[in-house]
């Protein structure tokens, strides 16, 4: 006797190429399988739940916007991303994780051609997209090198020197905040109360609304894949902040 697969949209994805194929009303429901497929593993492997749960969403936007693996996406602190291996390649063996042969609990480099920095913790994704971007910018390249860091990582000192050499250096290089309140402990200090009142005040919305003109102004595909990418992420804010133990 064979019940329906709960994940069916899930099933189809093997690689982040998949994902790109689909339509931008699907991808709610790709995320909602693809939390359901990361507590399933998780429950049998054990593991970080809760930061994997924190970039679902984003998970699924940034394999949707960005031509992985010709672009590069680092993910600051591994244990986050267990969606992300699930989508590269890697679901068949997301029940090994952590154990002997099997699949790392963080980002690592041999274990697959989409994770371009081995990563365990933190705040080094910055450092290591701004190299990136500088050998990319040396060879002639014109792929994009995304770092994706929370506002635990951001608070750190190696952080600072990455965006200093990188405003000093100017190669393009793409760097997500995630600020959704997932650190494995509540951040603390300036950095992190600052982050709150800015992304819930004025200026940020206006800054917003700002970034949506600038949109407008870009060549079409441009401006097509940064609506896409609002468009997804807007429908997920509040159930992004809320994807916690």
């Amino acid at each position: 006797m064979t019940g329906q697969s709960p994940t069916p949209l899930l099933d189809t994805v093997d690689i982040p190429a998949d994902i790109r194929r689909l339509r931008v009303e699907q991808l709610r429901q790709l995320a909602d399988e693809l939390r359901h497929e990361t507590i399933s593993a998780v429950s049998v492997t054990g593991g970080h739940l809760g930061a994997g749960l924190g970039v679902v969403e984003l998970t699924v936007a940034l394999h949707y916007v960005f031509d992985t693996p010709k672009d590069r996406l680092i993910w600051d602190v591994g244990h986050q991303a267990y969606p992300h291996k699930i989508v590269t390649g890697r679901r068949g063996r997301i029940r090994t994780l952590r154990q002997e042969g099997g699949l790392s609990g963080f980002t690592r480099r041999a274990e697959s051609e989409y994770d371009p920095f081995g990563a365990a913790h933190s705040s080094t994704s910055i450092s290591a997209g701004l190299g990136m971007a500088v050998a990319r910018d040396l060879a002639g390249g014109t792929n994009n090198v995304i770092a994706v860091i929370g506002d635990g990582a951001m608070s750190a000192g190696m952080a600072y020197e990455a965006m200093n050499n990188a405003g000093a250096l100017r190669s393009r290089l793409i760097v997500v905040l995630n600020d959704n309140d997932m650190s494995i402990a509540p951040p603390v200090g300036a950095l992190s109360g600052h982050l709150s009142r800015l992304l819930s005040g004025r200026p940020y919305v206006t800054l917003r609304n700002l970034g949506r003109t600038f949109a407008e102004s870009l060549p079409k595909p441009l401006e097509m894949a940064a609506r896409r990418a609002e468009e997804f992420a807007r429908g997920f804010v509040a159930g992004n902040r809320c994807s916690r133990l």
